[in-house]
């Protein structure tokens, strides 16, 4: 009966928590990274993002091989190729500023960046509730506390 009694009175208080932690940006973007093969370049070379958005490499029908690699190998698209489809999410905490590098063409200022900014916080969305129900809701919650109060205590005094 205790158990029982302690189970009610946690669910009747968790009841009274509303609301859940839900990104104030829900709309992740994808910025996509091409190549420039005329001046062997990345287009764009620095791109600006928030955590949680993805950067694409994506190219096609190149003549010369190419690849995106990060300084530090946060991420990799692989061996150097004519056509590639590579993509890499930076997730919440991977706020800072990543150096890449094509491999082959590294010498010739094949190079970019991308600056990672933090995500915006965290923020609770209280569910909608309607005001008329809010007194009931709490009135019969304390009513039902009470109960569990005395039959908490009547069972210790022996009375029950």
């Amino acid at each position: 009966m205790r158990n029982l009694l302690v189970l009610l009175t946690v669910l009747l208080l968790a009841g009274g928590v509303q609301g859940d932690l839900e990104p104030q940006n829900d709309d992740p973007e994808t910025v996509v990274i091409s190549v420039d093969s005329t001046n062997l370049r990345f287009s764009p070379s620095q791109v600006t993002i928030t955590e949680g958005d993805t950067v694409r490499f994506f190219w096609s029908g190149q003549a010369l091989p190419h690849n995106a690699v990060e300084a530090n190998g946060v991420f990799d698209s692989g061996e150097p190729a004519r056509a590639v489809d590579y993509a890499y999410t930076f997730e919440r905490g991977s706020n800072g500023t990543y150096d890449f590098v094509c491999e082959p063409h590294e010498s010739m200022g094949m190079v970019g960046q991308i600056t990672v900014e933090p995500a915006p916080p965290l923020v609770v969305e209280q569910a909608e509730q309607e005001e008329e129900n809010t007194p009931f809701v709490s009135a019969l919650g304390t009513v039902f506390s009470l109960f569990l109060a005395w039959a908490f205590v009547s069972r210790r005094q022996g009375n029950g």
